[in-house]
């Protein structure tokens, strides 16, 4: 084991997963530390020690220069570098010569969750350059899929649900504390309760749609939905939700799209159903003149869709890693880590409905697996297993100084 460290753990994922890695990192000799922002954050730590933080954020990097050298932290851990109690931890960190690993939902799922140091996403020190992942990606093992677990989205409800129950005390223990989610639990639990229920009665009709554009081998373009309200949206891209996005391709497929081609739009599974996307469609069909050229999805096997696709649009959604692994060519509308010459398409919108190349297979190989080795780890957040998984994982991660990716750069 390397050197014993100072663990400081900030706001992490709705579940037990930053407890537990905390007790891991305990056992193996390291010192722990937390500071809780919320009642959920409070809830879920357990009753251990830890500070309560309940100033202004703009007052937090002082508050964490004071813990940073009184208490000689070495390294912080949080979930999502963009949330407003992480922006100012990730630069008095940096600042202060502290490791910075921040954990994130996976590059490649449903097996892997994202750790990285510094930031992730647009923030990701991955280097933008096909030929490094060439050379490097060429002396790594084959990871594939890693190992599997059942991991269901009642379990992870489950636990959003229980953390914003525990959020019921925050004006009383945390009167300062404001959520970096744009929609309030109540809200979100609301649109889940309308929307998910009703996805049993579009399966049959979406079903048929996909099975309708294999049998008939129609030429047709994906675009997958991502949830509007997410970081990757609102930090990582040049758009503010998916209404922009839709307009922005629509259009383009209106003007330079062949004569024939379809456009097949999907919602997320996860999203909330606060936005009428139907009509929005609607009302984009008229104004480009799109009638019949259009299709919108709520549910779809999406293996099924990219398999047959003339090509994928995406901003950043890890469809289009997916989409990139079944040789599907696609188009990032922003700086994702997969957007390189040689992996997606390079040029405009407007050249892609025509202009599609295949994707480069042995780059696209050898670019998983260095993904996968530098930034990837083999579990989940929310169910046990996962939880184990992760836990177990994440030590080859934090507790060496130099991480793979900086070992490999």
């Amino acid at each position: 084991m390397s050197r014993a460290r100072s663990f400081l753990f900030l706001q992490g994922v709705c579940s037990p997963f930053f407890v537990r890695l905390a007790d891991r990192l305990k056992a193996d000799g390291h010192r722990v530390f937390k500071i809780n922002f919320n009642a959920g954050d409070l809830a879920y730590w357990g009753g251990r020690s830890a500070w309560n933080y309940r100033g202004r954020v703009s007052d937090l990097q002082g508050f964490l220069d004071d813990k940073y050298r009184k208490f000689g932290i070495t390294d912080q851990i949080l979930f999502g570098d963009r949330r407003a109690v992480h922006r100012p931890a990730v630069t008095q960190g940096e600042s202060c010569g502290i490791r910075t690993h921040v954990f994130e939902e996976g590059y490649f799922r449903p097996y892997w969750v994202t750790l990285e140091r510094g930031g992730v996403n647009k923030h990701s020190s991955l280097p933008r350059d096909p030929d490094w992942f060439r050379e490097v990606g060429a002396h790594l093992p084959e990871y594939g899929d890693g190992q599997a677990f059942k991991s269901s989205f009642k379990i992870r409800a489950a636990h959003d649900v229980a953390y914003h129950i525990a959020g019921f005390w925050n004006p009383l223990v945390f009167p300062r504390y404001r959520t970096h989610a744009p929609v309030n639990a109540a809200i979100e639990y609301a649109g889940y309760a309308t929307r998910l229920p009703m996805l049993r009665f579009h399966k049959p009709r979406n079903n048929a749609l996909v099975s309708e554009l294999v049998r008939t081998a129609a030429p047709f373009f994906l675009l997958p939905l991502q949830l509007g309200n997410d970081a990757q949206i609102r930090d990582h891209s040049r758009f503010d939700g998916m209404a922009g996005v839709m307009e922005f391709v629509m259009e383009s497929f209106a003007r330079h799209a062949p004569a024939g081609t379809r456009l097949v739009i999907k919602n997320h599974p996860l999203d909330m159903g606060l936005v009428n996307y139907p009509a929005m469609i609607r009302g984009f069909l008229k104004r480009f003149d799109l009638q019949g050229r259009v299709d919108y999805m709520e549910t779809g096997d999406l293996d099924v869709l990219l398999r047959n696709a003339r090509g994928t649009v995406t901003v950043n959604s890890t469809v289009g890693a997916l989409s990139l692994g079944l040789n599907c060519p696609t188009i990032t509308l922003s700086d994702s880590i997969y957007n390189l010459p040689g992996l997606t398409f390079q040029g405009a919108l407007d050249d892609f409905w025509c202009e599609r190349p295949l994707p480069d297979a042995e780059l696209f190989r050898r670019f998983r697996n260095t993904v996968i080795h530098t930034t990837q780890v083999n579990g989940g957040f929310y169910c046990r297993n996962g939880i184990a998984l992760a836990v177990e994982n994440s030590s080859r991660m934090l507790e060496p100084k130099t991480s793979p990716l900086e070992a490999l750069l």
